[in-house]
């Protein structure tokens, strides 16, 4: 077959795939190296307004209460590491250069899983070299993807091999009518093996979710590769994915997966080597029960106001945790039952995320000093690629102009009476739920539950004379008498 460049990608000559709208984004985002909201004008006018609605209306205090967890995890990170991986290369025939595919994802040690990775390839008789795996993130251009690796301590100064980063792919052919690219370094390699983590995913519930599968068919799809399977939005992630996946293994292209499964403290709990063949199939099935046993949680049923001190996308696909804050607004899709939560108030968006505040669609308000650090040309870059299921995700909350603000706000607009307590938690972010703040109404209801142990009876919300809440960790660590300030 041969293999010509247009617009930007690698497809087969007799290729009648028509341009895609893709090829769009990636134009806009290469001529774009900012497109960050500028809310001084605004700003007195929505000092004003907060003034006039919220100046009489206090914040309640919170309590802090911990979660009874003794999840599994993982003593020897690098043996398991080195088992695996010397699994996986017993299997891999012939030796020599092999792409590893690694993603945008903040799993925790990631930098030490792929150093020691590395090295057992090495050693194993492999020239292994990086390729990002992460669809448009990264703000869906190569240098973007390679600075977002590169915050993980995964750059070629620290581990001594390529990053070889493009956006350019290669059409292999098609699965289910939908057409499937692949990162163009990895069909000249002619093998990939890709590091990730298995969980539940942001978007659907199905046999396959994140995992080894997606990072093959949307991860090393690129922005165009992604776009495709998005475009038929949950059927394409639920049904169309697993079987690129395999398009890809019977194409003897992706010859392996080193899979991570987290506890809900957000460390490493197993390591698992899975070969070709056991990807998007039983064992991948399995592997991803066994997350959904082990994730976060937020452990009430009615939360009316939840406090979240940072979003990201390293930490979740979408900023926050869909299964953690049990909402999906995905047009057409029924929202999940279990925890009920009426205002979302995320505060501050993570610097690994570069400005992409994808998932901020999930919240009701915001401060201005999160809407600041968003970066509208990546978010939306984003949020166009994921189709359907990126629509409401990528629309921005109500903006206020401090973090007390946007609480009272919240609060506010909770839909209780004057009369009726006010159910509020605070979390550090989705991956950390172990101890959480809350207010009188929750604490009281804690104090019979086994599975939560109060900490510390209610105080103020830790709010300084600008209005910016401490993060939890400090509010944490003051109360516990480690700190003088919160």
């Amino acid at each position: 077959m041969d293999l010509k460049f247009y617009g930007g990608s690698w497809r087969a000559s007799n290729s009648r795939t028509p341009a895609l709208p893709g090829e769009a984004i990636l134009t806009f985002m290469l001529e774009t190296s900012s497109a960050r909201l500028d809310l001084k004008a605004a700003l007195p006018a929505l000092e004003r307004l907060a003034s006039e609605l919220y100046s009489k209306l206090a914040p309640p205090p919170v309590g802090l209460v911990r979660q009874r967890l003794a999840p599994p995890r993982l003593e020897n990170l690098e043996v398991a590491v080195e088992t695996a991986v010397r699994r996986l290369a017993e299997s891999i025939e012939p030796k020599g250069p092999l792409a590893v595919g690694v993603g945008s994802r903040g799993i925790a040690e990631l930098g030490t899983i792929v150093r020691v990775a590395l090295r057992a390839l090495q050693a194993s008789g492999f020239e292994p070299f990086i390729v990002p795996a992460m669809g448009s993130h990264g703000g869906a251009t190569a240098a973007g993807q390679a600075a977002v690796l590169a915050d993980y301590g995964i750059d070629e100064a620290r581990l001594g091999v390529q990053v070889r980063a493009t956006m350019e792919t290669v059409e292999l052919g098609q699965v289910a009518g939908v057409p499937v690219h692949l990162d163009r370094n990895v069909v000249e390699a002619g093998r990939v093996l890709v590091i990730n983590r298995v969980k539940p995913h942001t978007d659907f519930s199905g046999t396959i979710e994140s995992g080894p599968a997606k990072m093959a068919a949307i991860g090393l799809g690129k922005q165009r590769g992604a776009q495709q399977i998005h475009a038929a939005g949950v059927r394409g992630l639920r049904d169309v994915m697993p079987e690129v996946a395999r398009f890809l293994v019977a194409r003897g292209i992706l010859v392996g997966g080193l899979v991570v499964i987290e506890n809900s403290l957000d460390q490493t709990a197993e390591v698992h080597g899975l070969l070709g063949s056991e990807i998007a199939g039983p064992l991948e099935e399995k592997l991803l029960r066994r997350a959904y046993e082990l994730m976060p949680k937020i452990p009430f049923d009615v939360i009316d106001v939840l406090v979240v001190d940072r979003m990201g996308k390293d930490i979740s696909g979408t900023g926050m945790d869909t299964n953690v804050i049990n909402r999906l607004r995905i047009p057409g899709e029924e929202e999940p039952a279990g925890t009920r939560i009426a205002s979302i108030v995320p505060l501050d968006l993570t610097d690994a995320s570069h400005g992409n505040a994808a998932g901020i669609g999930l919240a009701e308000f915001i401060p201005v000093r999160l809407a600041e650090k968003v970066d509208l040309a990546s978010l939306y870059a984003n949020a166009f690629t994921a189709g359907i299921v990126g629509l409401e995700r990528g629309q921005l909350p109500m903006i206020l102009p401090t973090d007390r603000d946007a609480v009272l706000a919240a609060i506010a607009t909770s839909g209780r009476t004057a009369t009726e307590p006010l159910r509020l938690a605070w979390i550090a972010d989705t991956l950390h739920t172990e101890t959480i703040a809350v207010s009188p109404a929750l604490l009281e209801g804690s104090a019979s539950r086994g599975d939560l142990e109060i900490l510390s009876a209610a105080r103020p919300l830790p709010f300084d004379s600008a209005g910016r809440l401490a993060p939890l960790p400090g509010f944490v660590a003051h109360l516990a008498g480690l700190s003088e300030k919160p």
